[in-house]
């Protein structure tokens, strides 16, 4: 790393663990490290985040990497949050933040500018500036596992809407007599083609009758079936697992479609855990796309594999550093924590 470059700490938080990783200009990422995350005390939570930065910063001095080259610390934090205040608003796996000033506090620990989005848009804003979107200027990225978080960047910044809470196309209804969803709407696309989704839809065919190796791998169990065993069992040449994954291409197949009509976007990135297992049918996609699209152009579109996998959220919070540069954005927080 030349002298002269900045860095960033990217930190993701979730329900169970804090991420952190220190982040160079041209987006590679050293120094990482996991803490435990409390998810019902304010405090303790905010105690975790700061042993992971801690622990970045510590490693970066002993490597004789400047700390004063650390320009910004970037947050992936759960939400619904706001982006502009800083303030992690009442996240459903955080139940100890409610009303939380995160992005002042982190500032003030550490007198530097911080910034807090929600981990669909910083893994887009990341993948825009340093992966799978770099050169394109309008970008559409699913992130593809537990639910499906999404993230749209337009001229090289995040599109949040009129209040923050834009670009959360993992809730796009396709089938309303579909399951329910945990936001509570039906055959939204996360309750159908997320990891979970995934799992649940080949145990329903086993319960149904339907043979398959899976069952084998979950100990007899359908309760204890994954989408992670499916994906094993595809590479393996079962044939139901390889079933429920073209279902699953169809139903993105489908909700790809819409988005295409609605931003037609340079680029669709696709990441997270199921990436990998679905990137063998990305073909099929582009083939079906056009009896689910209006747009004569739709095949055009490339559809790509994300570049940041399980460090999405780290690439991502750094990611958001780089959109603040070259200036200092001070957090402003206009609502009370703990009410």
């Amino acid at each position: 790393m030349e002298v002269s470059d900045p860095c960033f700490i990217g930190v993701d938080v979730g329900g169970t663990k804090v991420a952190a990783g220190l982040v160079d200009s041209i987006g590679k990422i050293s120094h990482q490290t996991r803490t435990p995350m409390e998810p019902t005390d304010a405090a303790a939570g905010l105690a975790a985040v700061t042993a992971a930065i801690d622990s970045v910063t510590a490693a970066a001095k002993l490597n004789q990497e400047s700390q004063r080259l650390i320009s910004c610390i970037g947050i992936c934090a759960p939400g619904p949050l706001c982006p502009r205040t800083g303030v992690v608003i009442n996240p459903p796996n955080l139940p100890g933040w409610r009303n939380f000033p995160l992005a002042e506090l982190v500032s003030k620990a550490y007198r530097l500018p911080v910034r807090i989005d929600n981990d669909g848009n910083a893994a887009a804003l990341a993948e825009a500036i340093w992966g799978a979107g770099r050169g394109y200027r309008n970008i559409f990225c699913a992130t593809i596992g537990t639910g499906i978080g999404t993230g749209i960047v337009f001229d090289s910044g995040i599109y949040h809407g009129r209040t923050g809470a834009a670009a959360e196309g993992g809730h796009i209804t396709i089938d309303y007599r579909g399951p329910r969803c945990g936001c509570g709407k039906l055959g939204c696309i996360e309750a159908l083609a997320s990891g979970p989704a995934i799992a649940r839809r080949a145990a329903e065919k086993i319960a149904a009758g339907r043979s398959s190796s899976i069952l084998e791998q979950a100990g007899g169990r359908l309760d204890q079936i994954t989408s992670e065993m499916l994906g094993r069992a595809y590479l393996a040449g079962d044939l139901l697992a390889k079933e429920v994954l073209q279902e699953t291409a169809m139903y993105l197949t489908v909700w790809l479609g819409n988005i295409v009509d609605l931003l037609e976007p340079d680029v669709m990135i696709i990441g997270g855990g199921a990436a990998s297992m679905l990137q063998p049918f990305f073909g099929e996609i582009r083939d079906w796309l056009p009896s689910w699209c209006i747009n004569s152009h739709c095949q055009e579109v490339p559809l790509v594999t994300a570049h940041y996998g399980a460090d999405a959220g780290i690439a991502g919070g750094a990611a958001l550093c780089r959109e603040l540069s070259p200036h200092r954005v001070e957090n402003k927080v206009d609502v009370p924590y703990g009410i």
